[in-house]
């Protein structure tokens, strides 16, 4: 049996429509705290790098994006620069033997690593979304006209 799909953000009726980020910026931050970019009301995540198919609370569909590789390259970019300072410290500093490096690197790398990979795709899943890529629709908050405000 089939699951129902829910209705598309477009059906959404006015009044529980969400309140979509003023920028960018908004959008990624919410995406990197495991939000939904669109709502912020819902996980953005089922799993550690699963996103949701569709959000509970927007109905916002997730299976268009395309992340791939790319959080994998921004947490491998930003642990770099994180601990080429600490590497180079630990080295010139310290007179600890390879071994001794190696086990407080390696493992410092690989957490960073891990710990960067959700933030990072949930940014870049807010930045196809923001920008309308990949299918998705380019939305944009509703500015009231300078005529409108009293």
């Amino acid at each position: 049996m089939r699951k129902a799909r829910p209705p598309s953000p477009d059906h959404v009726p006015e009044d529980t429509r969400p309140e979509l980020p003023a920028t960018g910026r908004e959008a990624i931050v919410r995406g990197i705290l495991g939000r939904c970019p669109r709502c912020n009301e819902a996980r953005l995540f089922t799993r550690f790098l699963k996103p949701v198919a569709h959000c509970p609370h927007c109905a916002q569909d997730w299976t268009r994006q395309q992340a791939d590789d790319f959080p994998a390259y921004v947490s491998i970019f930003l642990t770099g620069h994180i601990m080429a300072p600490v590497i180079i410290a630990l080295v010139q500093e310290t007179a600890l033997s390879l071994a001794a490096l190696a086990a407080i690197i390696v493992p410092l790398m690989l957490a960073l690593m891990i710990a960067f990979l959700q933030p990072a795709k949930g940014a870049i899943i807010a930045l196809q979304w923001w920008f309308g890529m990949h299918g998705f629709q380019k939305e944009r908050p509703a500015v009231p006209d300078a005529g409108d405000c009293e």
